[in-house]
Formats: structure tokens, sequence, C-alpha cells
């Protein structure tokens, strides 16, 4: 065991998404030493917090921050990956944001960073650590339940429409050229793929998805802001590299708000209750009921006592700090993260060949081992995205299998006098 006092300095890219880091890591005896965004209001709004850390606008002079040991990586969804190599290529920690890398180039080119680097890297997926999960990987783990055959997970989060972000008053879409105008939800894959994965311990070795599409209409929405593209979901089924099949969704926008998971064993199945995210119902076939236990079983999953202080006021299900705490074990402990590279490009490479499927109505694709050399540089030069960079860049593929719902010029440019008006709107009240 190595020194689990020591004090890992942070530095923070991307102060919307990762304020959400700050109490995470000075709860594990980690300091926020540099802030970085592009938005001065947010560094000075962040320094509140964390007084001492120096602010950056830009991401290279960030980096060169002194003695800064590892960096969170939350800025735009879809542009984790380059900003992680920078940091990987210097030597430094990385613990990045979801979704790890949004094109298959990028995939590859993070793997061989941090192959090169002499750091640790991971993915700062929180949803395998909410209680329901960890309760279930526990029981898995035990054996009761048999090899695993089959599992869902779902994840959904109905339109969020006109949100803002609190101190920062800015749209959660703030523009028509914002990745979430252009997201296909299949993309934000993690949230409802990672636990299976984590719980069980196996991987998604191919995947087929077949688009669930239809039109956000003004009647339906609480506002004139909405998405355009009638995207609503995905359904995902992957074959994984121990025979099993799970069957996900990415960022549904269906049914009630909710997320659920189910794995079912050779022996018998846990999931929890749908509408109860912390119940869980533990079911076992009539031959393979263990001692002590009933055939159906129903109970609240519970906090372990060591991080149950913690984890019980973190957000998204104590996700926020456990994500933080493995991260930070594992640099002190020297180990790997419980979601390193490997994993994490495995999980980009089902949302972006998830969405190709789904643009052609579930034709498979295999996913490459991207611990294998020759299997990764085939996709070494493939950046096809859905998406605007923030450069200007424009998509080069479709986000939507329906070529009539295809973002137009008229559509976006409607969209962006509405955040506008909106904008005027809210400063106005705020005044």
């Amino acid at each position: 065991m190595k020194n689990k006092k020591k004090t890992i300095r942070f530095g923070i890219f991307g102060l919307s998404r990762g304020k959400s880091f700050i109490d995470g890591i000075l709860a594990c005896n980690g300091e926020v030493v540099a802030l970085c965004d592009t938005d001065e209001s947010r560094i000075a709004a962040r320094q509140k917090v964390v007084p001492d850390a120096v602010g950056y606008t830009d991401f290279d002079e960030f980096l060169c921050h002194e003695g800064m040991d590892a960096v969170v990586i939350a800025n735009y969804f879809h542009e984790h990956a380059p900003f992680a190599v920078k940091a990987l290529e210097k030597n430094i920690h990385v613990l990045s944001e979801c979704i790890p890398a949004a094109t298959m180039g990028d995939a590859v080119a993070l793997v061989r960073a941090a192959e090169k680097s002499q750091v640790t890297y991971m993915l700062a997926e929180n949803y395998p650590f909410v209680k329901s999960a960890e309760e279930m990987r526990r029981v898995y783990r035990g054996g009761t339940l048999g090899k695993v055959l089959f599992a869902e997970g779902e994840y959904n989060h109905p339109l969020w429409n006109d949100w803002s972000h609190g101190d920062c008053m800015e749209l959660l879409c703030p523009h028509s050229k914002h990745w979430r105008y252009h997201m296909p939800r299949v993309y934000y894959i993690t949230h409802s793929l990672a636990p299976l994965c984590y719980i069980t311990g196996v991987m998604p070795k191919r995947v087929s998805a077949f688009p669930v599409s239809y039109p956000f209409t003004k009647e339906t929405c609480l506002s004139d802001l909405y998405w355009r593209l009638p995207d609503r979901s995905a359904v995902v089924s992957c074959f994984n590299d121990d025979g099993s099949v799970f069957r996900v969704t990415g960022w549904s926008q269906f049914g009630g708000h909710s997320t659920s998971y189910r794995v079912c064993g050779s022996l018998g199945q846990i999931e929890t209750a749908r509408g109860e995210d912390d119940r869980i119902v533990l079911q076992y076939n009539d031959y393979a009921v263990p001692e002590g236990m009933k055939t159906v079983n129903s109970y609240y999953a519970e906090w372990d006592p060591e991080v149950k202080a913690l984890a019980e006021n973190a957000g998204h299900g104590g996700g926020d700090y456990l994500v933080v705490k493995e991260f930070c074990d594992a640099l002190r402990e020297e180990r790997d993260p419980v979601f390193d590279v490997y994993f994490s490009a495995t999980l980009s490479a089902v949302a972006i060949l998830g969405h190709r499927s789904a643009l052609e109505y579930g034709v498979p694709y295999d996913i490459p081992d991207f611990r294998n050399e020759a299997e990764r540089a085939k996709w070494e030069d493939d950046f096809l995205t859905p998406m605007w960079g923030s450069d200007g860049t424009p998509p080069s593929m479709p986000n939507t299998e329906l070529e009539e719902y295809l973002p137009t010029e008229e559509a976006m440019a409607e969209y962006d006098a509405l955040a506008n008006k909106y904008r005027a709107e809210q400063a106005a009240k705020n005044k």
C-alpha cells in the first residue's frame, strides 16, 4: 500500500461541469491549484470556493502550471480526447469526463498517448458507483447468480429544454452549433452501459443498434427552445467477450425520468426496481436459492459505512465523490483504475459505431480490441463526427437517420434567435 495521505494537486479544465469535482477532490485530500475555462466569469465563481487556485483561459498555459499532478477534463462533451492527449504527453494524470472520445481516430490517439505516458488515465463515469450498482456488483461477484447471460441498462432523462447553468446563466444548449443540438442520443451511452460492465466484468465486442425517433414539437416542450432532432434514443445490443448480450440505451428521451439496470445469470437475476433506484429485487431459480435467502428478495441498497457520509451528499447518487476517490486511490496505490483507457476507448467505440449502426437500421459493427495495435490502427484516420467542432469545423456525417430532420441553416438560425431572446429576458429579470 502506497502513501494514502499524499496530497494530489489538481487542475480543472471546463468549469461548468468541472465545478462538481471540487468537493470530491477536497474530500480525498486533494488540492485544486489551477482552473481553466474560456469564460472568465466561471473562473471567478469557482475561485470563491478554491481561492488559491490560479485561473487560466488558455489550456496550454494551464498545463504548464507548476506542480500540477492531475487534470480533470470537463470541457465540451465531444472534445475531451484531444485535451486529454495533451495532458498525457506532459505526463499529467487525467480524469476525463464522458464521453472519452467522440471519434474513432480520437479513441486510438488517446490509447496510444496513455501507453506512451508514465501516468494514469481514468474515465470519470459516475453511475457505476451509485449504491444500487455497487450492491448488484457485490451480489454478482459473490457467485450466487452464476454466469451473466443477459443484462439491460437504461438512462431515461427526458428533454431538459431551457434549464440554465445557475450562476453562469448559460443555456444547456446555448447555440445551434453546440454539441447538444446535434448529438445522437446513443453517444451518451456510458451511464447505461458502464454499470453493466462494472457489475459483471465483461466488455462489448460487437454492436448493433436501432434508432428510436419521434419529433419534438412546441406542444410537447415547455417553451419554444427545443432541439429539432427527432432522435429520442437508440436500442443498442452488445455482444460481449464472454458470449453474453447486453441491451442498453443511450440518453433516452422517452417514458419517465429513471435509471434502471438488470443482470440475468444462469442461476438467477438482480435488478433495480423501476422508479425506485435504490430498491433491489433479487430472484433465484428454485433449485439455486442460497441458504438464508428466499426465491424473491426485495430490499434497499445501503452505502458502505466507510463512504456513506461523503457519498450520500454527493451528486449523481454519490458517484461524483466515489469516482474521484477511485482515481485518487489508484494514483496513491500505483495501480490501474477501474475505468482505464482501454475500458474508456471501448465504450467510446460502442457509442460511435452504435450510431453508425442506427443510421443503417441495425447493421452490426465489430468493436476493435484497443490493446491490439493492428486492430486499432484500422481506425486511426477515422474522424467522422455528427457534431460541430468548437473551431467551426462542420459535421462530417448525419446525426439522424431521417433526412427530413437533418438540421438546416434556417432551423439553426431560428434556434439562435430564440436563444438570444431567452438570454436577454433572463438578464432583464436578474437586473
